[in-house]
C-alpha cells in the first residue's frame, strides 16, 4: 500500500489507510467517496451475559474485564475474521460498478459496498479502541490483504465475484452467513461486539435481499437457463457450508462457554448446548433457510420447468468430515473420483459460463457489435438448454471460519 505509515498510532491513522485502501482497490467511486464513515453501536437486548460459565453477570465493557488473556485471545481473533471479510467482499466485487443491468443495481452495489465497509471499519474501531497494540497491528493488516491476491483469511473470499449472477447469489447466501455469524456475535459477552452488530444486522438485511431480489428477476427474465443458474446455486451455498467451520470445533466450544459467541436461535433455544456440535447445528439451520429461499425462486419458473435444488451438505465440502470426499451434488450419492470430476464440471460453473454470464448481463449501450453477436449465441444455448463445455472447480479450497 503506497505511502502507508510503519506503525499506526490512533485511529486517525488507521483511516487514512482505509482512505489509500479505496482508491488502491478501485472503489472510491463519487458515491462512496461522499459517504461519511462512522462507528455505530446500537442497543443490546440485556446487559447481563445470557449463556456459558459467566451467565447472569454483567457484560464486558473493556478489555481489563475480560477474565483470562486467552478470551480475549478468542475475542480479537473472531473480530478479525468477521473485519476481514467484510473488505475482502468489497475486494471481491470491486469491477461490477461498469456492468450494473440497470441504475437501481448500480445504487444497489454502491450501497452494499458502502455499507461493507462500514463493517470493516466497525470491527477496525474495535480492534484499535479496545485491543491496544495487538488490536492495531491486526486493523492495519486487515487494509493489506487482498482478495485478489489470495491473501484473505478464508477462502471463499479470495474468489473473485466477477459477473451479476455471482454477485446476486453471493449476497443471496454469502451474506446470509454473514447474518448468522453476526447474530451469533450479537449475544457476546463483550458488549462492544455486541451493540456493534446491531446496525451491522440491519445493513445485511439490504444485501440479501439485492441478492434474492435479483435471482427472481432473473429466474422471471428467463434469459439465463435454469440449469446455469443452478450451478451457482451450487458454487456459493456449497462454499457458505463450509464458513460456518470445523465439525468438532474446540474453538466454538471455548467461545460458547466463556460467553463469546452464542447460537443463532440462542435467545429462544432453552435446550443445553450440545457443546461438540455447535458449528454443525449452526451449518443446519443455515441450510433449513437456504432451502426455502431456493424453494421460493421455484415459484417464479415456467410451469414444468425443472425445480431448483438445494445442494447437499456434503457436495465440494472443503472442511470438516465432509472435506475431500465426493457426493452427487443433487442427492448425495457417493461418487468415484472420475465420475465426480465430471459431476463437477457439469454442475459447478465453468469459464465458458462465466463468459455468456458476462455477456448476458451486459448493458446495450456498452455491447460492441462482437459482444451482442456472443449474448446471441449464450442466449441460442440458453433457449435450447445446451450446457457450453466446462472444467472441473471442484475443491477449490474454501478454508473454515477459525472460530
Amino acid at each position: 500500500m503506497p505511502g502507508k505509515v510503519a506503525k499506526i498510532g490512533n485511529f486517525s491513522d488507521w483511516v487514512g489507510l482505509f482512505n489509500e485502501w479505496r482508491k488502491e482497490v478501485g472503489v472510491d467511486k463519487d458515491d462512496v467517496e461522499a459517504f461519511h464513515f462512522d462507528t455505530l453501536y446500537g442497543a443490546i437486548e440485556t446487559e447481563e451475559i445470557q449463556f456459558g460459565s459467566y451467565k447472569g453477570r454483567n457484560k464486558w465493557e473493556n478489555l481489563r474485564q475480560v477474565p483470562t488473556q486467552a478470551m480475549r485471545d478468542a475475542l480479537m481473533n473472531m473480530i478479525v475474521y468477521q473485519g476481514d471479510t467484510e473488505f475482502a467482499s468489497v475486494e471481491q466485487q470491486r469491477n461490477l460498478f461498469a456492468t450494473a443491468p440497470t441504475e437501481y443495481d448500480r445504487r444497489a452495489i454502491t450501497r452494499v459496498m458502502i455499507e461493507e465497509m462500514r463493517h470493516g471499519w466497525q470491527m477496525c474501531a474495535l480492534l484499535i479502541d479496545f485491543f491496544g497494540s495487538s488490536g492495531k497491528v491486526e486493523a492495519q493488516k486487515m487494509l493489506e490483504r487482498r482478495a485478489f491476491e489470495n491473501k484473505r483469511l478464508l477462502g471463499t473470499f479470495n474468489v473473485d465475484v466477477d459477473n451479476w449472477l455471482d454477485f446476486f447469489t453471493y449476497t443471496d447466501f454469502v451474506d446470509r452467513d454473514g447474518k448468522f455469524q453476526l447474530q451469533m456475535l450479537k449475544y457476546s459477552s463483550f458488549a462492544p461486539l455486541g451493540r456493534s452488530t446491531s446496525y451491522m444486522l440491519r445493513e445485511e438485511a439490504f444485501h440479501m435481499g439485492t441478492g434474492h431480489d435479483g435471482l427472481r428477476r432473473v429466474v422471471e427474465a428467463g434469459v439465463i437457463p435454469r440449469w446455469l443458474l443452478q450451478k451457482y446455486l451450487n458454487k456459493w451455498i456449497s462454499s457458505s457450508f463450509d464458513l460456518f467451520g470445523t465439525d468438532h470445533s474446540s474453538s466454538a466450544h471455548w467461545a460458547y462457554v466463556w460467553g463469546i459467541k452464542g447460537r443463532y436461535d440462542e435467545l429462544g433455544n432453552d435446550k443445553a448446548a450440545d457443546l461438540d456440535d455447535l458449528n454443525d447445528y449452526s451449518r443446519y439451520l443455515y441450510r433449513e433457510e437456504v432451502a426455502g429461499l431456493v424453494e421460493r425462486l421455484n415459484t417464479f419458473l415456467t410451469p414444468g420447468e425443472k425445480k431448483f435444488y438445494t445442494p447437499d451438505i456434503r457436495f465440494n465440502r472443503s472442511i470438516g468430515q465432509w472435506s475431500g470426499q465426493k457426493f452427487h451434488c443433487e442427492t448425495g450419492e457417493p461418487l468415484d473420483d472420475r465420475s465426480y470430476e465430471q459431476h463437477c464440471a457439469e454442475n459447478l460453473p465453468s469459464a465458458k459460463d462465466k463468459s455468456c454470464c458476462s455477456t448476458l448481463f451486459e448493458t446495450k449501450k456498452s455491447g460492441s457489435k462482437r459482444k451482442r453477436a456472443h449474448a446471441i449465441r449464450c442466449r441460442r444455448l440458453a433457449s435450447r438448454g445446451s450446457k457450453p463445455s466446462t472444467y472441473s472447480t471442484c475443491g477449490a479450497g474454501t478454508l473454515a471460519r477459525q472460530n
